[in-house]
């Protein structure tokens, strides 16, 4: 597998993104884009506002993982600003089961643009072509309604709702469960 060849996660090109690897810079974007109200209410461990500080131990974790095998997560940017960061995108892998949980989020200035479809299915196809996946799924909190048609678009089927399954602030919120096999990938 390419994860265990590499040290660094490749760059993966769209027609209108780049995927790169996260940088320590991006952590200021990170905290405002990310911590940025429209955005946190759908990010289960996000706060807002969000520390910078907070936003750099994020990314230092999130480096680390692809070394660890335990995935990949991408800074989502445009092909001619690749330091203008939209948002993330990224894989938790769990290696013995063959599968990966799909996140990603980006900055409200950039929703209604399709970026996150874009984004998400390149790294579903890295995730079976390359990681030797056999499912990707992905949570959706409630509410999050542009998040569930994203995932449909991609062709992910609702698995199932999980009620009352997470704390953000004081509310227990359901969650709402999408799945793909790689048989069913395109």
């Amino acid at each position: 597998m390419l994860s265990e060849i590499r040290t660094r996660p490749p760059l993966l090109v769209t027609e209108r993104l780049a995927l790169r690897e996260l940088r320590h810079d991006d952590a200021r974007n990170v905290a405002e884009r990310a911590g940025d109200k429209r955005v946190a209410r759908y990010l289960i461990a996000v706060p807002s506002p969000y520390p910078v500080s907070l936003a750099t131990r994020w990314i230092v974790g999130r480096l680390a993982w692809w070394g660890q095998g335990r995935g990949v997560t991408m800074a989502i940017v445009k092909r001619e600003a690749p330091d203008q960061l939209l948002g993330s995108v990224s894989l938790r892998r769990y290696a013995r089961d063959r599968r990966a949980e799909l996140g990603y989020w980006l900055g409200a200035e950039s929703w209604g643009s399709g970026f996150a479809t874009e984004a998400s299915r390149a790294l579903i196809e890295f995730g079976f072509r390359d990681l030797g996946l056999a499912k990707i799924y992905a949570q959706v909190l409630e509410g999050n309604r542009a998040s569930c048609h994203v995932l449909e678009k991609l062709g992910m089927i609702e698995e199932g709702i999980r009620r009352r399954h997470i704390r953000k602030g004081k509310s227990l919120l359901d969650v709402t469960l999408y799945g793909v096999l790689k048989d069913e990938w395109r």
